[in-house]
């Protein structure tokens, strides 16, 4: 594999990473189940949800939350190549959000909700790169 391979690589599944957090901050959750092998996994602690049904179901269900504004700021993304169909990543993550039912517009600021990071498994499928595996590790949390 060459440099350029390796490169295209490496920015498919940078792009997956970016289109997830868009996703979800945009009210289109449920989608996200697209960005996964059939047999992926979605990971947080204890929560996991198999195979693209489960996940568009649990994204589905934050998708409903209309009252939500989410703001997903990724950093410092790393993306292992492992060869032409198999690469790991992990992408630094600081979430905000806030719900409000009285005003969908502009939220208060407040401390991040969160402050941790996605490891990812990312496999080449016949429809481009995809998340075999999403692991959310928690660093810190107010």
């Amino acid at each position: 594999m060459d440099d350029v391979q390796r490169m295209l690589i490496e920015r498919a599944c940078e792009r997956l990473q970016v289109e997830y957090c868009h996703l979800v901050d945009h009210g289109t959750a449920a989608r996200i189940a697209d960005l996964f092998t059939d047999d992926g996994v979605w990971a947080a602690g204890k929560r996991a949800f198999e195979g693209v049904d489960a996940i568009r179901d649990n994204f589905r269900k934050r998708q409903d939350i209309r009252e939500r504004r989410s703001r997903h700021v990724c950093s410092n993304a790393l993306i292992e190549v492992h060869d032409a169909d198999n690469a790991t990543g992990t992408v630094y993550l600081i979430l905000y959000r806030h719900d409000d039912p009285e005003d969908a517009r502009t939220r208060p600021a407040s401390l991040p909700e969160m402050v941790g990071a996605y490891r990812d498994t990312f496999r080449r499928t016949d429809a481009g790169w995809r998340f075999s595996r999403r692991d959310v590790v928690i660093d810190f949390a107010p």
